[in-house]
This record gives C-alpha cells, structure tokens and sequence, in this order.
C-alpha cells in the first residue's frame, strides 16, 4: 500500500487547484486506505515529532520494500525518542536502503521531515472526511486565544488577574517527565532555534508526574530579531532568548481542547513549579500577576497604573484574566487584551507601486482578511523604511500569500459592510514563507 501512497502523493503534488485535491483525498477516504491517512496524521499533526533535522534522500538502487508496519515502528521509535543521536540515524538509513526511491522519496522521508510538500495541510484533509469519514481527521493544533476589550467593554469588570503583555512570540512547551521536550508556535510549528530553552525545561522534567503544556512568550531581542531567530537555518541559536510562562496544562487535557482547572490554581500551580526550580531554569520567567477590583474606585485606578506601567516598559498593554475560569484552545473573553492600538493578521492579496518618492517600489501592501468575525480590506502604506520598500516590490511575487500584522487605531466599518482599519501601520511579517503565520 506504500506504493499506491507514494503514487497519490505525487498526484496531489502534481494538481495545484485545491478542488483536485480535495477530490483525491476523498478517492482516498471511499477506499478506505487508512495507510495514507495514518501516513498524513503522522506527517501534519504538530503533536507528533521525530528528533531528526536531515533526512537523507534515496539516489541509490532500489531496495526490496519497506512494509508500512515496519516504518511505522521506526516512527514510533523515533517519536517516543527511543531511537536518537547515531542509532537514529543508523536506522534511517536502513529503512533508507530498505525501501524503493519512490518509496521513501515520495513519502517515507516526507513524513520524517514532516512535510509532504504536496501542497496541503491537515484542514484540507478534516473538511474532506469531518461528515462521512470522521475517523481519518487529523487534530489540529490550538491553543487559548484573547479577544480584544475594545469589542467586549460590559466585560472589563469585577475582579480581574491583570497580568503584562508581551511584545514577544507564543511559543508551548510540550514537556514529558522522560526528558522530550518540543517548542511550538501557536499553530504547531516546531520551534527548534530555542536550545537552551529546551535543556533547562528538559533537565527539570522528571519532576512532572504526567507530560505538560507550559504556554508562555519567547522574548529575544526586537520583535524583528526575534523572527529572523526563529527562521535561521545555520547552526548560531540564541542564547539570551527567555521564556516567560503564563499558564500551564496536562498535555492530556490540551488535546482534549480544555481543563476546567481555575486561573487562580493554575497560575498558583506554575509559581510553584518556578520557585522549586529557580535556580535551574534561569531562562525561563513566570508573568507577574495581580488581581484588581475594575468595580472599586481604587481597582480602576490601580488598572489604569498598570497599563501605563506596562506601555512605558515597551510592553504591548496589559491582559485581563477571569480568576474562575478554565483553559480552553480557542478564542475565549476569559482572557482579554487591552492595547492603547489594536493589532490584525491580514494576508497580502497584492503589492502597489508608490508613486512620488516611492514610484518604483513599494508604496502599500493590499491586504484583507478576518479579524473577531469581522471582514476587513485595507491598504497598508505606513510603517515601512525605503529599504523595506525595495526589498518588498523587487520580491512581490513571493509577498502575495504572505501574512502581516498590522496596527491601527481602530476598525472602521466601510459602507458595504466590510471594515477598515484607521491609520493602519505595517508591524511586521508572521512569517516568511506564503501561507506561514506565526
């Protein structure tokens, strides 16, 4: 069957309109060829890793086949870090010569590096299979998301954990009490320039009693620095990078997508868990909190304080934090930012050519997207250096597709009923790769 997979990967690989693709995958789901989906289960779920950076590519004689049973073990293997370090590699490289090239080019290997490079990802597969075949959906990675306060005033009262929000990168800490320890973004992206993160969270783990999310921001320098940190391919990895946590969850209950454990004993339970291992974990922080009445005049005023506080540290704002209430992967009012600006996503459907000064390159960014159910189109013309404008004009090609944050004093509503943003000011690129959004 890893022959035919081989064969369907290619095809998906070799149609670029996504109906085609959607069409091959549910060919795939009526035929039932769980190989396939337990193939892209393993390849696109953000929860499973395998330790291993380079995969070696097939360019010798074919060999006699490997079964897709005894891959799977080599995965398995791999993923539970049983095999690591030489006896890895020693084992890639007989399932290498054990497979044909077609075999392990067009699908063994892929699913190791995770990436099919076929030009689809698990949504593709979930909206294929959700109604009539289920069991092949893969999970998507999710975490908890804040809404803006702006659009949820009757919210900002009563008694709130206020917390400082970072101007950094989210970053999730799946640690198990072996040892493994993996970084994602908030989409499940592995995160692997963050080493002396890794050691430190690795050399405590023993302590935990069930593998654990710690859900936190990595700063590092500027916001920029920090992407360029996270995207560097050579071997320099960043040492002054610091973790700050602010919350924690069972690694159990994150894949079920919550835990009814409150904010209070969570947040207790991660200071807890620093100041037995402070000593240890110099490069990780815990965010500081404070609970504040927003109903009493002394609460309001301390509100405003700490908002000030926090924008004159170079913070973002501050986040409010229902005291009772669990953690759920999802966008949730139990959690709330408050930025004296608001901030978008919004992917680049097109890059203008400026006109006076800026004819010849750049002059704004097309963009559109969705922000709290709200459909907004804008132009983005401000935020830019002339540098950034050549960059981006003489590389447009490759910025359509891109996703950007954008800062604006608010959304305006246009009058076809879409939405804008006033004063809008390009912040920076959440990735550098079309379709990539940290």
């Amino acid at each position: 069957m890893a022959d035919q997979c081989d064969r369907v990967i290619r095809s998906l690989e070799d149609h670029s309109s996504r109906i085609n693709k959607e069409a091959i995958v549910l060919v795939q789901a009526q035929e039932g060829n769980t190989e396939f989906f337990d193939g892209c289960k393993l390849a696109l779920d953000s929860m499973i890793t395998f330790g291993v950076k380079k995969i070696p590519k097939h360019c010798g004689i074919d060999g006699p086949g490997l079964s897709w049973l005894k891959f799977c073990k080599l995965a398995d293997n791999l993923a539970t870090r049983n095999l690591t370090g030489h006896a890895a590699s020693n084992a890639i490289l007989d399932a290498l010569h054990s497979s044909t090239k077609n075999q392990w080019n067009d699908w063994y290997s892929r699913i190791l590096a995770k990436d099919l490079r076929a030009g689809f990802s698990e949504s593709t597969i979930n909206k294929v299979v959700e109604k009539k075949f289920p069991q092949f959906a893969i999970q998507v990675f999710a975490c908890q998301l804040a809404f803006d306060s702006a659009n949820h005033e009757g919210k900002v009262s009563g008694k709130k954990i206020i917390e400082e929000k970072l101007d950094g990168v989210r970053v999730l800490a799946i640690v198990h009490p072996n040892g493994t320890v993996n970084l994602h973004s908030r989409n499940g992206k592995a995160l692997v320039n963050f080493p002396i993160i890794e050691d430190q969270l690795r050399n405590v783990a023993h302590n935990l009693t069930e593998p654990a999310v710690f859900d936190g921001e990595v700063m590092s320098g500027t916001f920029q620095d920090l992407m360029k940190q996270i995207h560097r391919k050579g071997d320099e990895k960043a040492v002054d990078a610091v973790l700050h946590l602010f919350d924690m969850i069972p690694l159990t209950d994150f894949q079920k997508g919550k835990w009814d454990c409150k904010q209070t004993e969570r947040s207790a339970k991660l200071k807890a868990w620093k100041e037995l291992w402070e000593k240890e974990t110099p490069n990780i922080e815990v965010v500081g909190q404070e609970i504040v009445d927003l109903d009493s005049v002394a609460g309001q005023k301390r509100y405003t304080e700490l908002n000030k506080k926090a924008i004159a540290a170079g913070r973002e704002g501050i986040m409010m934090k229902e005291l009772g209430a669990g953690y759920v992967c999802k966008r949730s009012t139990a959690w709330m930012k408050l930025k004296p600006f608001i901030e978008v996503t919004l992917e680049v459907q097109d890059v203008e050519e400026g006109t006076g000064k800026n004819l010849g390159r750049m002059g704004a960014l097309v963009c559109s997207g969705q922000d709290d159910g709200k459909v907004i189109a804008v132009n983005v013309g401000g935020g830019f250096s002339d540098k950034l404008r050549d960059d981006i004009w003489g590389d447009r090609n490759n910025v359509r597709g891109q996703f950007v944050e954008v800062r604006a004093d608010a959304i305006t509503q246009n009058q076809d009923g879409t939405y804008s943003l006033r004063f809008p000011r390009f912040k920076t690129f959440r990735g550098f790769a079309v379709g990539e959004k940290l």
